[in-house]
């Protein structure tokens, strides 16, 4: 845990404008707090800073005749008719209709019979959602509606309505109804400001009170185009709160870890040559040199926080693997922990592989592992009898225990609370000695980024994919053309092979991400009668999602209806043929990750990318990127440049903060002024440092040595 300087002393919780406890503000009980505390929100002021993802427009109700796909928009209408089907699975049909003259369908594939009984003839309906082009026209999709009166005049809101990022039992308008509580406590400036003004005056800094109440507020007459790029003067203000805290984390975080030691983890290389002997392959020139660099970390005697990046397919888990055999050969465990079974059991797979010929034991321990297997895998951890544990957050967990760990290896870090990874990074912790850690993640990050936001990690990059791997042709098509799509998947599982059909939406909802699963799951299934046709979601039990991808892989499901949980982690060399639904709402990197999980084996295969008109100039460009190339750090590279880092960051993991407003990218060119303040703040208000951590990194705050 980081130290307090002396000049540096925190002020009291109660004393903080923010700081209270969410249970202070009116209507939100313990069962409630403890709902928000699952999107990291436990004090007001994290209310206030959890921004909305966008906004929707219900200041007014657009007639149905000027309906276009793609856009989400209020409609007005009365129930003209309902028809209740049974086939393949229950679906209610509701057709409204206005004074245009025009249709719209609404479609629900989750009712009640409350909800039939309410939706009859006659009855006016004010309903708000996207526009789909359906196969009889124009359609709605679960949209939210409430009924009213005949004679009821229509009340439109006044302002944009925001879009909260969100949990599974808290719906988007009682969240909203807390921050706007939250918000009416906002204090003054003269409370809330941190920034001093002799050092923000000079650069025209918007006041921080009236940046957050415009972000969270803004008026139907903005720019919704300025606004969905960062670039208004309110979020600028934030961004610049943003970039200076991450830069005063960063050099805590630097001074912190060099006061730490490591086991210096020497070996004659033995078991290193055994194991490359035995390889049906050989190393490429990429993996030689960055685990050269890895093995040199390992031997100094101070910890080594090492990313290795490299591009799906290109041999990170070789890496690792050579860098354990060192750790285990200088008398010390390996810990090697990645996000999901899937993922922890395809590493589980290769190190069995790889180590248990030298002579090597490697555990397994993961939340399915029960009774006796379970005792068994933590006795031997705790005896040292297990060189290697491999595991998901299980083995993050109390109860857990190593004889002498001196490596963790982490794998797709974005995926881990700063919490869960210091608890495995602390079980191998003795006095100021703590175990190396490397770090893989298959989202390359591109160099100005991790010079930047990675000043505290040495860097590798395996920018070499070994030979054989397939191509994957990219295609864009429009939504409209759905159903011509759908011809094309059951021509190629007519020739056997097998499909992904990837189900997203903006919302960081798994609840609605997983209803979008089950809703793309019912169409195809109607529309490819002859074929099995299977789905996978966050919300599923592991046992049931693992039957489901066992069943994928053995060639018993044709098409695989997912959400974004395969998005790593999922070998299935006979799936030839992706289909990503809204792509454009996803960045470049979850793009290129998700492709990869085709062209695995030695037939051709695309990737197509099904989008919602009209395109955004950026959504234009990323589509474009993703057709004209296969190369991660490219696309990385573009990423960057069009989005900001986004989740490349895995920001919370080492200290850091988890961008919500700043872009490196497009904000660059306010980091001079950012270094500028941060050198006076640190040097005159150091106590004001502590409490812009405090607000903006939150718990993550105390961890900042990681």
């Amino acid at each position: 845990m980081a130290r307090r300087t002396r000049n540096a002393p925190a002020a009291p919780a109660a004393a903080e404008p923010g700081r209270a406890p969410l249970t202070t503000l009116g209507g939100v009980g313990p069962a409630l707090a403890e709902t928000l505390g699952k999107l990291g929100l436990r004090e007001v002021q994290d209310l206030w800073f959890h921004l909305p993802l966008r906004y929707e427009d219900r200041t007014t109700v657009v007639p149905i005749g000027e309906l276009r796909p793609g856009v989400h928009v209020q409609v007005e209408g009365t129930v003209d008719f309902v028809e209740r089907g049974f086939r393949f699975r229950p679906q209610l049909k509701v057709i409204i209709s206005d004074d245009s003259g025009r249709a719209l369908l609404l479609r629900f594939f989750h009712f009640r019979k409350a909800q039939v009984d309410q939706l009859q003839k006659g009855t006016r309906l004010l309903c708000f959602g996207e526009v789909r082009q359906g196969p009889q026209g124009l359609e709605m999709v679960h949209p939210q509606y409430q009924r009213i009166e005949a004679d009821e005049a229509v009340l439109v809101d006044e302002r944009l309505t925001p879009v909260y990022p969100t949990t599974e039992g808290l719906g988007p308008r009682r969240l909203a109804s807390v921050i706007a509580k939250a918000l009416h406590d906002l204090p003054g400036d003269d409370r809330l400001e941190l920034i001093p003004d002799e050092v923000g005056r000079p650069l025209g800094l918007t006041s921080l009170r009236d940046a957050l109440l415009y972000v969270h507020r803004p008026p139907p007459d903005v720019d919704l185009g300025q606004l969905g790029e960062g670039g208004h003067p309110a979020q600028k203000r934030l961004a610049f709160e943003e970039l200076l805290t991450q830069h005063l984390t960063l050099r805590r975080m630097r001074a912190a870890v060099k006061k730490r030691k490591a086991p210096a983890l020497k070996s004659a290389g033995a078991l290193r040559e055994r194991m490359l002997a035995a390889l049906p392959f050989a190393l490429t020139k990429a993996q030689a040199r960055v685990a050269g660099e890895v093995g040199r970390d390992l031997a100094r005697a101070h910890p080594m926080l090492r990313l290795v990046q490299g591009d799906v397919g290109s041999g990170k888990t070789v890496v690792a693997a050579l860098a354990a055999l060192a750790a285990v050969e200088a008398g010390y465990q390996v810990a090697l922990v990645a996000p999901t079974e899937l993922l922890a059991e395809q590493h589980l797979r290769n190190f069995r592989a790889w180590l248990e010929p030298l002579g090597l034991h490697v555990e397994w321990l993961a939340g399915k592992v029960q009774g006796r297997a379970r005792k068994s895998a933590l006795a031997h951890a705790a005896e040292g009898t297990a060189h290697v544990v491999v595991g998901t957050h299980a083995l993050m967990q109390e109860g857990v225990a190593f004889h002498k760990l001196g490596l963790v290896i982490v794998d797709e870090q974005h995926r881990f609370g700063v919490h869960q990874r210091l608890a495995l990074r602390d079980k191998g912790s003795s006095g100021e000695m703590i175990p190396h850690q490397l770090v893989l993640t298959a989202t390359p990050i591109p160099r100005t980024l991790a010079m930047s936001a990675y000043a505290d990690l040495d860097v590798s990059s395996i920018d070499e994919l070994p030979p054989g791997r397939t191509p994957v042709q990219t295609v864009a098509i429009s939504n409209e053309r759905r159903y011509d799509v759908m011809e094309r998947i059951h021509g190629a599982c007519m020739e056997g092979r097998q499909v992904y059909w990837v189900c997203t939406l903006i919302e960081e909802n798994e609840q609605m991400n997983a209803q979008a699963a089950e809703v793309a799951h019912a169409e195809l299934a109607a529309g490819l009668p002859d074929l099995n046709v299977g789905l996978i979601h966050g919300r599923m039990k592991p046992k049931e999602k693992q039957a489901v991808m066992d069943a994928f892989k053995a060639g018993e499901i044709a098409v695989l209806v997912a959400t974004t949980v395969i998005e790593v982690g999922v070998d299935v060399p006979n799936a030839s043929l992706m289909v990503i639904e809204n792509s454009e709402r996803l960045g470049l990197a979850q793009l290129h990750q998700l492709r990869g999980r085709v062209g695995r084996g030695s037939v051709a295969s695309t990737c197509v990318l099904l989008y919602q008109t009209p395109l955004s100039r950026l959504a234009k460009e990323r589509l474009q990127v993703m057709r004209e190339t296969n190369d991660g750090f490219r696309i990385a590279e573009k990423d960057l440049e069009l989005r900001g880092p986004g989740e490349v960051l895995g920001t919370r993991q080492t200290g850091q903060l988890q961008f919500r407003i700043a872009d490196l990218t497009r904000d660059a060119h306010l980091m001079p002024d950012v270094q500028r303040v941060a050198e006076a703040m640190m040097r005159d208000h150091p106590a004001r440092c502590e409490r812009l951590i405090a607000r903006w990194v939150g718990d993550a705050a105390r961890y900042v040595d990681a």
